[in-house]
């Protein structure tokens, strides 16, 4: 199938599974979703809905042995990278497709200064000399606005504060000047005066480099600031994709309308009981073949039993057809 000509990036019924003492089990249930060039698409969801695990599948960084893409495909500028060689996919992960971790920490090799680990991108993408390289890392982290950045290039990541180490971790990210950045959870852990600057950072560096990019957070506040376009999954599946304008102006499946219904507003009196989504995600080994968020609430047969439509319900806005939670206001 070719890809569309406004889109970066396309995946297509992606499954990802793991081999684990209870068989082989999928994490990523046939999820498909689109990034048009220089927009920002948010996925969104609670922890454990297969957001960095669907990340991960993209460019090939799943825990091996045991990580497996069982069908599907990620159309990258026409190139389907479930199919690329180890090295082309090597080529184009940290070259052409950047990817902020989401704990910057484990991110660093600890034992390295913050330096050579900038620098070893400009070495392997660009085959730039080590005293270029080294120049060019400097002036990554003067571009993430790192004070003083000749005296950070000789420190190591535990001499830097959370904010900052998540800095540099943009910083590689951004150094070959992708055309897609993966974004997943960069502001966790972060004060939110940290996270305000991150955020705007970030920005500012789409803006001049013209990038596309993948937002994976939990958090709706910032899904609202930055995202073009929302993915909203839920226990491996995508449930409802739409404008971010649209989503949050008219949501249409239960568990969307749950995650908008949990956040606190203003008009929230004092101390009063935040609204919550009931019940738990099921475990992997445990999840209904039909609708999971039925299986949540405790609903029975047959909406657990057939896994429900995923259609688009108007222009752009699409939705999982489940008879329970599918809500149009």
């Amino acid at each position: 199938m070719s890809q569309s000509p406004e889109n970066i990036l396309e995946v297509e019924q992606l499954i990802t599974s793991f081999e684990t003492d209870h068989g082989l089990l999928r994490a990523v249930d046939h999820v498909s979703f689109s990034v048009p060039a220089g927009k920002t698409v948010g996925i969104v969801g609670e922890s454990g809905c297969g957001k960095s695990v669907t990340a991960m599948s993209i460019v090939r960084l799943l825990p091996q042995p045991a990580g497996k893409i069982l069908g599907g495909h990620v159309y990258f500028k026409g190139q389907d990278l479930t199919h690329a060689s180890d090295l082309e996919i090597r080529k184009i992960r940290g070259g052409d497709i950047g990817v902020i971790f989401q704990e910057p920490m484990a991110a660093l090799n600890p034992v390295h200064r913050i330096g050579r680990q900038v620098a070893e991108v400009f070495r392997i993408h660009k085959k730039l000399s080590k005293k270029d390289a080294w120049a060019a890392a400097t002036e990554m982290l003067e571009l993430v606005r790192i004070p003083a950045p000749e005296k950070r290039m000789m420190d190591y990541p535990h001499h830097l504060s959370g904010g900052m180490r998540q800095r540099v971790v943009i910083a590689m990210a951004l150094a070959c000047r992708p055309s897609l950045l993966i974004a997943d959870e960069p502001t966790t852990a972060l004060d939110v005066t940290v996270q305000a600057q991150i955020l705007d950072l970030m920005g500012r560096l789409q803006s001049e480099i013209g990038m596309a990019t993948i937002l994976i957070t939990h958090d709706l506040g910032v899904i609202a600031e930055t995202c073009d376009e929302v993915v909203v999954m839920y226990a491996g599946r995508v449930v409802e994709q739409a404008s971010a304008e649209e989503l949050f102006s008219n949501p249409l499946h239960a568990y969307t309308k749950g995650l908008l219904h949990s956040i606190p507003t203003l008009e929230t009196p004092s101390k009063s009981v935040l609204n919550t989504i009931p019940g738990m995600v099921a475990a992997l080994a445990d999840l209904s073949h039909g609708c999971r968020f039925c299986q949540r609430m405790g609903r029975t047969a047959p909406v657990t039993r057939e896994r429900p439509k995923f259609a688009e319900v108007s222009p752009g806005h699409s939705v999982e057809i489940c008879p329970e939670c599918y809500q149009p206001t």
